[in-house]
């Protein structure tokens, strides 16, 4: 069976794509001794594509990546990659 080691430390992100991919492959987590990676891309792809990049450098294993935020039409597609921060760097989600 194919293996995917998950970029994201997030519990709940993990069942989301668990649950897309099934029982076609199976699912890793992603290991501890792996930092936080600098998601500084100008989209959301690009943030995902980062984080599965620094996974498989640091396991040697192809990785399956996400990154998240709103794009609102009314905004012109904002805040994209800048959700969690949109009403500042110390924002919080009812900021925001």
């Amino acid at each position: 069976m194919a293996q995917l080691v998950t970029a994201t430390a997030n519990p709940h992100k993990v069942e989301e794509i668990a649950a897309v991919l099934g029982s076609a492959v199976e699912l890793l987590p992603r290991p501890d001794h792996v930092g936080e990676v600098v998601e500084d891309a100008d989209t959301l792809e690009g943030n995902a594509r980062l984080k599965a990049k620094a996974i498989c450098e640091a396991t040697g294993l192809p990785a399956v990546a996400d990154d998240t935020g709103l794009e609102v039409d009314a905004l012109d597609g904002e805040p994209g990659v800048h959700s969690a921060r949109y009403a500042g760097p110390d924002s919080d989600d009812s900021a925001n």
